[in-house]
């Protein structure tokens, strides 16, 4: 079974090379065959290796992330649709910010929050996502509000995982907080290139980013899963 589940990653990581090196190359026809395969390959990894784990709110949230994933993959690849692969990534983010919440040890303990002390450890993240709002504003027009919307949820992703900081094991704490932060600088640069400046190397970036983002938050989990099992 372990073999099985590995041969999803490694179709995942091959599927994911191959849509690079097209994307490089400009070959944009041959992407129709790729990238959509990219996150059901993922997903396959994902759904096989926590079978154990059948009926959990954690790998339904997971799941259903990806298949937002996908969905706002296939939906981006046609520009008339950029809307609504935008709808299918808030999606995404908003049942991976429910994932982070529930893979941790207390998931629902109520305590004394110090606003201050929260502010200046999320400042990194919100730094960062109004650097990006300063770049991309003056170009934005009717998108604004969608995309103000899509960066508020995205910043709450990134927080979410960072708050899992000692309440889950390190390993599984580092790679979804990593790959979180994949995903800011893999949305970011596609929103300078969309709103802002276009720069060739854009599509590369990108797509490098989301695919480190989405394979360390799927390891991250798991290993939160693993743990939970052995205990």
């Amino acid at each position: 079974m372990k073999n099985k589940n590995i041969l999803w990653l490694y179709l995942f990581m091959l599927v994911s090379i191959l849509d690079i090196l097209f994307t490089a190359n400009g070959q944009t026809d041959q992407r129709v065959f790729t990238k959509p395969l990219i996150i059901p390959f993922l997903l396959g990894y994902f759904f096989f290796s926590t079978s154990f784990f059948r009926g959990q709110l954690l790998r339904k949230t997971i799941i259903a992330a990806l298949i937002f994933s996908w969905l706002g993959d296939t939906l981006l690849m046609f520009p008339k649709m950029f809307l609504y692969g935008l709808g299918a990534f808030l999606m995404a983010h908003i049942c991976y910010i429910i994932g982070f919440k529930v893979a941790q040890k207390q998931p629902f303990r109520v305590g004394k929050v110090d606003f201050i002390r929260l502010f200046f450890l999320n400042f990194p993240i919100y730094l960062f996502a109004a650097f990006v709002y300063f770049f991309i504003r003056n170009g934005l027009g009717e998108m604004k509000i969608p995309v103000v919307a899509y960066l508020i949820v995205i910043v709450m992703m990134a927080t979410t995982a960072r708050e899992r900081f000692k309440n889950t094991n390190e390993i599984s704490f580092w790679q979804v907080m990593i790959g979180a932060a994949f995903f800011l600088v893999s949305d970011g640069i596609l929103a300078v290139n969309m709103f802002s400046n276009t720069f060739q190397e854009a599509g590369v970036l990108v797509m490098g980013t989301y695919v480190i983002a989405q394979f360390l938050i799927v390891r991250g989990i798991l290993a939160h899963i693993v743990e939970l099992k052995a205990g």
